[in-house]
Formats: C-alpha cells, sequence, structure tokens
C-alpha cells in the first residue's frame, strides 16, 4: 500500500494543493496551523471516510465554501487505484473509487489502509473504555468491512430498547409486552460483535508484545484481553450460540435494574481491552513512558495485522507525536519502519534536518513545498 499524491481543494485552511509522498518517511515540517495536520486529516478521510478529529462535514470545508475535494491516488495490489471525495454543507458527500460511485461507507473501508497515531492516542492506555473500543472499531472495520453493518444494527437497536426503558414507568405495558423481542436481537447482534472483537484482540497481542520489545528493550511483557460485559472468558466469546444466550440471560433478568438506571447495562457497548504489564493493569501501574509505549504498539499492531490480511502494509499517520516521544521511540519510528510508508508532521526543524534519506515538504498557510 503506497499512498501516491493527494490533491485538496477547500479543505480547512488549503485552496489549493498537490502533495506527492514516495516510500519511506515522508516529512510535513511547519508551525503551528499551517495546515500540516489538515492535509494528514484528508490523507485519512480517504482511508474510513470521516475525519480523526471527530469534525463534521460542513467543519471541514474552506470558510466561504460550500464543498470540499479531495483525490487521492494511491497504489494497492499491484495497481494504481483512486479514490474521490466531495464534502457537501448541505447535502450527503459524494465518493468514487476508481469512477465508480461509493454508496455505502463500508464499500470505502479496507480500499486505501491508513493507520493514523495522534496526540490524543497517547492516552489510549489510561483513557476510559470508549477510547479502545474506538479503536477495535476502526480497525476491525478495514479488515471486514460488513463490520460497519452489525454495529449500525446494534447501534439502532440500542437505541430503541433504551427508549422502551426510559418509558416505561410511563407506559409498562408497551415494555413489558416488546422488551423481550429487542432484548433478543440485541443479544444476537452483540454476541456476532463480541466473537469479532475477541479474534481481534487475541490478533494484536501477539503484535503488542513484539513492538513493545522493540521499541524499549525492557523485559516487561505487555497481554491483552477482550474484556466484554457479559463476564465471560475470551475463550467462551467465540462461541457466538453461547455468548447470545449469555447476554439475552442478562438482559431479560435485570429490568428493574436497567429502568432505575435508564439504559441498557449490558452489551458490547460496554467493552473494554484489559492491556496489562507483567500481570498488572497497565493504566494504573504502567508508568508514563511505559503507557506510551504501549499506546504506539497498539498502533503499529493494527498495521499489522493489516500485513498479514492483505499481504502489504498500511500507510502509517504521525500527527504531531514526535515531540511527545523521547530518543527511542523516534529512532523506532525513523529508523525501524524504512520499510514502511510513514507520513509525519512536525514542527521541529533540527528533527527535519536530521532525517537523512526522508522526503521534507515545508507547510506554510495551507502551501506545500518539497525542499
Amino acid at each position: 500500500m503506497r499512498c501516491k499524491r493527494i490533491t485538496v481543494s477547500d479543505f480547512r485552511n488549503i485552496q489549493s494543493a498537490e502533495v506527492c509522498f514516495e516510500d519511506g518517511v515522508n516529512i510535513l515540517l511547519g508551525k503551528n496551523a499551517q495546515g500540516k495536520t489538515n492535509l494528514l486529516e484528508a490523507v485519512f478521510y480517504a482511508s474510513v471516510g470521516r475525519s480523526f478529529r471527530g469534525a463534521t462535514g460542513a467543519q471541514m470545508i474552506r470558510f466561504g465554501e460550500e464543498l470540499a475535494h479531495i483525490s487521492l491516488d494511491f497504489e494497492a495490489s499491484g495497481r494504481d487505484q483512486n479514490i474521490d471525495i466531495r464534502i457537501f454543507k448541505d447535502k450527503q458527500r459524494l465518493a468514487e473509487k476508481n469512477g465508480i460511485r461509493i454508496e455505502r461507507l463500508s464499500e470505502l473501508m479496507g480500499s486505501f489502509r491508513a493507520v493514523i497515531f495522534c496526540p490524543e492516542h497517547l492516552s489510549l492506555i489510561k483513557d476510559g473504555p470508549s477510547e479502545r473500543r474506538g479503536y477495535m472499531d476502526i480497525a476491525i472495520s478495514r479488515i471486514y468491512p460488513t463490520y460497519i453493518h452489525s454495529l449500525q444494527r446494534y447501534t439502532h437497536i440500542l437505541k430503541q430498547r433504551n427508549a422502551l426503558i426510559k418509558d416505561a414507568i410511563k407506559n409498562r405495558d408497551a415494555f413489558d409486552m416488546t422488551i423481550e423481542l429487542w432484548s433478543r436481537q440485541l443479544a444476537h447482534e452483540a454476541a456476532i460483535i463480541s466473537d469479532i472483537r475477541a479474534r481481534f484482540v487475541k490478533r494484536v497481542e501477539k503484535y503488542i508484545a513484539e513492538c513493545f520489545k522493540q521499541m524499549t528493550g525492557e523485559s516487561e511483557v505487555p497481554s491483552a484481553v477482550y474484556d466484554g460485559s457479559s463476564g465471560q472468558s475470551e475463550e467462551e466469546y467465540l462461541d457466538r450460540a453461547r455468548t447470545e444466550e449469555r447476554y439475552f440471560e442478562l438482559l431479560t433478568s435485570n429490568y428493574d435494574r436497567e429502568i432505575a438506571n435508564g439504559a441498557t447495562l449490558w452489551g458490547i457497548h460496554k467493552d473494554d481491552i484489559d492491556i496489562r504489564l507483567n500481570g498488572k493493569s497497565a493504566r494504573i501501574y504502567a508508568s508514563q513512558g511505559q503507557q506510551r509505549s504501549l499506546a504506539l504498539a497498539m498502533k503499529l499492531a493494527e498495521g499489522e495485522i493489516c500485513r498479514e490480511e492483505f499481504g502489504d502494509n498500511p500507510v502509517f499517520l504521525f500527527d504531531d507525536v514526535l515531540s511527545e516521544l523521547d530518543d527511542i521511540r523516534r529512532d523506532y519510528i525513523m529508523n525501524k519502519m524504512k520499510d514502511k510508508q510513514v507520513i509525519i508532521t512536525t514542527c521541529e526543524t533540527e528533527f527535519a534536518e536530521s532525517a537523512v534519506g526522508a522526503r521534507k515538504i515545508t507547510v506554510d498557510g495551507g502551501e506545500y513545498r518539497v525542499i
């Protein structure tokens, strides 16, 4: 997988730009608020159809304009390909892959594979479960695009079930008549998603350990275990029928507790990944440096699974994280990832000057120039 060229217009502060990338390390160098992250955001948007900064479509369109345009040329499976996206203020975006209209996000996922690592991900270990669920969902969707459909169905069912629970005090008859139906549907989707997540975490654990050791040289052994809300072991989640019955049992035997809380208390929306170092919780006991190494290892592991699944590496995007990493972790990115395509944003001129062999692009006011 290789990002060859991106053409952008009216995206964030970028009026018009065409930037080419090479194999190996590419560095976007410039002061803050000049457009480094904006370009990286455009590259990632072409990968998953959404901003890694949580922005809406309207927020990504340059002030005073009606639409933003992203066209990404990339190489995958030995052939040149293109993803073209137009983002509108007041209507649905238009996306094409190799000139053919894409109707659904799942048709885009997995085409151009990119892994993003930004300052927010440095807290992947110490932050709450929602951050790690988001990590799983993005990574899995890139490998299994149909996974998105299961998540969408689950979210719809959960919304309906929660509405029923909140209305139960006023309308208990309607609750009693339909809650079991919604519980069965939710348990079914939860079992599918739990199975896929548990298998993904088992694969991730191997690469986290390898990357962590290569980065730090330390003897500590990290582990990653899927932690679902039904209380089953990681192996039990691989039995979908068993998991469905377990969730159905929980969802149908605790109605009073759920009504008191006003929400569904069991399901994949409560999942987590239990990251440990030498058997102890990394969130509680690992040092800040160890937590950051583990967070970086999780993102690199995401890339390794992509390579394992598709036969080539994804493109790695590092947004302004070098200033947050020590020399050992910087050296790992620069020297241990030379066989991968990496695009890095940084404000540090000294770092860019010392990066021998890297392609360097200055960024100033949304304009890009190779140096």
